[in-house]
């Protein structure tokens, strides 16, 4: 193991500490900890203005956010989503107890390939729930296409779309509503958090009720609800975050153009063309290692661990390998070809705006040698 400092394939972004002290120091003085306070509020407000939407409700985490929404909208049956995700995505349906549908993936996006929905559609199909996978953006005008024509609700898991801007705005206006990932590892981060965005008040209104246990005013509950609020700190972490994010994606853009240009020039990794995303965030930096290269993906992915290099498979194992999803007729592997392909060659590299040049080059030299 080498003695050098370990690099993770990811840092939180996280303010200075001497400006999270005065935001500290108000929530004791107004013993106001959870429960809508005034800088969730605030936060909520800034975060509508800074994405460009219209509702948006924030959560204790993105789990919690995807779990409400499929209950918000009254998802049953089975729904269809991708196998090349965090297993959360497939988890939230289990919750709601749903059966989830695997369709295979893009080559080229690793999104949930639209060409392949309508032949899994069926009867019991009542949804669709694609990811927009490392932050590139789904094909929302194909996939809202196919949801009009069948009558099938869309929610986004849009974890790592934070910022992101399709070809006509934010692409968490697309679909009936799309789910955020505030997790430290994520762009934007409240330690942990979430939200949903959604497109009219009364969504909003009803979703804000689901997360906090179904209250309707103090005495009266009128739905099965969640405890999904998020507290004072993580808000005022995120108000914070929300001040210096452009920096910070600029710095991961630079970041992301050395990789490119250095990779392009090594025999047998390959990276995905760049997001056609109008505005991305550099979410993640994902490489695939292919059979030319001098060593296996694994070979790869332990060479980089020697060296204290934290890189991460995502996303391997499928979801449709582990153990509660396997059995399902969907999760054969003869069907997902292409999500098996990517997940059996795929590296995720360090990628985060602090990340020192000196670093970026200690990952880019076992890469090249």
């Amino acid at each position: 193991m080498s003695n050098l400092d370990p690099i993770y394939v990811t840092k939180p972004h996280l303010p200075p500490l001497e400006d999270f002290i005065p935001l500290l120091q108000q929530i004791w003085e107004r013993r106001i900890l959870t429960n809508n306070g005034p800088f969730h509020q605030e936060l909520e407000d800034a975060l509508c203005k800074y994405l460009g939407v219209k509702h948006l409700s924030l959560f204790s985490n993105g789990t919690i956010a995807l779990v409400t929404a499929l209950k918000a909208l009254g998802v049953s049956g089975e729904v269809i989503t991708t196998p090349y995700s965090f297993v959360a995505t497939a988890h939230s349906l289990l919750w709601n107890n749903i059966t989830p549908v695997f369709v295979d993936i893009d080559p080229v996006t690793f999104n949930l390939d639209p060409s392949k929905i309508e032949a899994a559609i069926t009867d019991k199909t009542t949804a669709i729930l694609p990811v927009h996978c490392y932050g590139f953006p789904c094909d929302v005008d194909a996939i809202q296409e196919i949801a009009d024509r069948n009558g099938l609700k869309v929610i986004y898991d849009a974890a790592h779309a934070f910022g992101v801007n399709c070809h006509c705005g934010s692409v968490l206006n697309h679909g009936d509503l799309s789910i955020l990932s505030f997790h430290a590892t994520k762009v934007f981060n409240t330690f942990e958090g979430g939200a949903i965005i959604c497109h009219d008040k009364d969504t909003k209104q009803k979703i804000d009720k689901l997360k906090n246990f179904g209250f309707v005013g103090e005495t009266e509950v009128e739905a099965t609800g969640i405890n999904g609020k998020m507290n004072e700190l993580q808000a005022a972490i995120g108000l914070l975050q929300l001040q210096s994010i452009d920096v910070a994606i600029d710095q991961r853009s630079v970041i992301s153009s050395t990789y490119r240009e250095q990779i392009e020039k090594i025999e047998g990794l390959s990276c995905p063309p760049p997001s056609s995303a109008l505005h991305y965030n550099e979410a993640y930096f994902p490489i695939l290692v292919k059979p030319e290269y001098r060593l296996s993906r694994d070979g790869l992915y332990e060479k980089l661990r020697q060296a204290n290099i934290y890189a991460r498979r995502y996303f391997y194992p499928l979801i449709t390998d582990f153990s509660m999803y396997r059995h399902l007729f969907s999760s054969s592997p003869e069907k997902l070809p292409i999500a098996n392909l990517v997940a059996s060659q795929v590296i995720c590299l360090p990628i985060y705006s602090t990340l020192s040049t000196e670093d970026l080059d200690r990952v880019l030299a076992i890469l090249a040698y």
